[in-house]
């Protein structure tokens, strides 16, 4: 096989790879994957538990300890009463560990539970792109820089769950700092 025919072939599976992620793509409509990951506590987080008991806001989001996803974080914390009041749940998910979830939402007082995607299956699920490859995220935490390495990346996009267990909303052009208040005007009109 030549040089032309090998690279070739590896575009080929790389065009593969990107159709059959985006052929699992979630519209409205479709129903909710079922899962289980686990949460910042490191506990199974079951969505049978919770779909179909509340709406439930599904967000994806790259990483813990970056400037917008803190944006993003911070802006559902703030806004999590009133959510609540419509009835919704949030969950963020990114392929960040159980561990720096846990001090990114203590850092934070974060008052919503964060999934740990560390192999990417429950964006894969919901059709989310994931970019693979090893990164590093860096704070302050009480005086000492940490490290936070995660395996993938996974795209911001968010998901609002209906009772029924439907997709009710998706959106791949997430404004991360007002991310919250647009679910909060998506909810109130979707009743």
């Amino acid at each position: 096989m030549t040089t032309l025919s090998r690279l070739a072939a590896v575009g080929l599976c790389v065009v593969s790879a990107v159709n059959a992620a985006s052929a699992a793509e979630l519209n409205v409509g479709d129903p909710a994957p079922k899962f289980t990951v686990k949460d910042d506590a490191g506990k199974d987080w079951k969505s049978a538990d919770h779909v179909g008991k509340k709406v439930v806001v599904v967000y994806f989001y790259p990483a813990d300890f970056t400037g917008g996803c803190t944006k993003q974080a911070c802006g559902f914390r703030d806004d999590l009463d009133e959510l609540s009041k419509q009835g919704i749940e949030v969950v963020g998910v990114s392929a960040d560990s159980v561990d720096t979830h846990a001090e990114f939402k203590k850092y934070h007082k974060l008052n919503f539970t964060l999934l740990a995607d560390e192999d990417t299956k429950l964006a894969e699920a919901f059709g989310v792109e994931v970019v693979p490859g090893e990164k590093v995220a860096k704070a302050e935490i009480d005086g000492k820089e940490k490290s936070f390495v995660r395996k993938a990346t996974i795209k911001r996009w968010t998901f609002l769950i209906g009772k029924d267990g439907k997709i009710a909303a998706v959106d791949k052009m997430v404004n991360a700092a007002e991310d919250s208040k647009k679910i909060l005007k998506l909810a109130k009109e979707l009743k």
